[in-house]
């Protein structure tokens, strides 16, 4: 396949990728998963001389995964990515990361539903499959960097490191899920999407001959199938659907439920009761097994603590409060906020407050709003 970019692609893309000299002597190892964007990444490092590498990983059971399409790093999706390689005429190799998956991701997802949070597989899989082990894999291979199809930008810095900004289409923005990538790791990754509408990526993959190009984007969390957590859940720990009361905060028991597993902070439909007011899920006790519910004010948030935050401001925390802005939602806006050190925690202060704060979940801070903010790092919620 002839490859050939406009010379204001082929710009945007050894900007993107900030490696001195000749393209042609610098390996890059591209995550290819299958899809449009990875697909498309790694054809742009081709017909821009790089010498590339395509690597997919198998996360999950092969063969239940070749019957769902869509799904990143199924089947199907491998797949994909051999025959996207195979057009570009570059080394393609699938590695086996199943037990690794599903003792860093899958069974963190489940214990963590269980113990009443809500949990992000994607940022547990960035920060604990792709941007660790296949990272170490990429520089045995002798890369210069691994090379995603996420939507964020990596820019460098004064001092030579690299740090991470919000991409140019803030409709596709991923650094929500990459929080937790480190300072090394960022060194070594490049984005070459981060300046590039959605749309453009398509039409990128159509001019180029892809056959991803028309694919759908993937929608479910990649090892839940339709989004039914809960059977997953109950597959590999049939005894967490515990039955438990749905009590109102005021002390009124409303009803009863077949298992906390099936409720998240901020819920309001399918709670099987019926009162004269909007209630929505405010708490979750697993150890009482109750579901806790009032209304929509009792959601409101304005102090959250984070733990396991990875920093990557040029200023330490410490007690003393520094402005930011806290993305509490990968689908919210960021918001003002403050945050400080609090012993082994860290504190994120917002005034206006947040609602649906959920144990599990992500906090992400930035120094900014909209499409160039530098992502400071973040934590997970631990209490609000």
């Amino acid at each position: 396949m002839t490859l050939e970019l406009s010379p204001e692609i082929l710009r945007l893309v050894h900007e993107a990728m900030a490696l001195p000299g000749d393209p042609a002597q610098h390996r890059v190892v591209c995550a290819m998963s299958g899809g449009v964007d990875s697909s498309v990444a790694a054809a742009l490092l081709k017909a821009a001389g790089y010498d590339v590498v395509g690597i997919t990983l198998q996360l999950y059971d092969h063969g239940e995964a070749v019957r769902r399409k869509g799904a990143c790093c199924a089947g199907q999706d491998i797949h994909d990515a051999r025959r996207v390689a195979a057009s570009l005429g570059i080394p393609h190799y699938v590695l086996d990361f199943e037990s690794r998956f599903r003792e860093a991701v899958i069974d963190d997802f489940v214990a963590s539903y269980v113990q009443g949070a809500t949990p992000i597989p994607c940022v547990r899989c960035n920060q604990t499959v792709k941007f660790a082990d296949l990272l170490w894999r990429a520089r045995d291979l002798d890369a210069s960097a691994l090379v995603t199809g996420h939507y964020i930008e990596s820019r460098t810095r004064p001092d030579g490191r690299r740090e991470l900004v919000t991409p140019a289409d803030m409709a596709r923005d991923q650094s929500y899920f990459l929080f937790a990538t480190t300072q090394e790791q960022v060194d070594f990754l490049r984005f070459p999407l981060g300046r590039l509408p959605k749309s453009e990526t398509r039409a990128l993959a159509a001019a180029l001959g892809l056959a991803v190009a028309d694919k759908p984007d993937s929608q479910d969390i990649c090892f839940v199938p339709e989004g039914r957590y809960a059977d997953l859940i109950l597959r590999l720990r049939p005894d967490a659907a515990e039955a438990g009361e749905i009590v109102h905060m005021d002390g009124r028991v409303l009803g009863h439920h077949t298992g906390i597993i099936h409720f998240t902070i901020g819920q309001r439909r399918g709670l099987g009761i019926a009162e004269g007011e909007p209630l929505y899920v405010v708490k979750l006790d697993a150890a009482k097994r109750r579901v806790i519910v009032g209304p929509r004010e009792a959601l409101k948030q304005h102090h959250i603590t984070v733990a396991d935050v990875n920093w990557l401001g040029d200023v330490p925390l410490s007690d003393a409060p520094q402005a930011a802005f806290a993305k509490i939602r990968s689908t919210r806006p960021p918001v003002e906020a403050t945050v400080r050190r609090a012993g082994n925690a860290v504190t994120v202060s917002i005034a206006e407050g947040e609602y649906g704060v959920s144990p599990g979940q992500a906090c992400v801070l930035y120094d900014g709003v909209g499409a160039g903010a530098r992502v400071l790092g973040g934590g997970f919620i631990s209490q609000i």
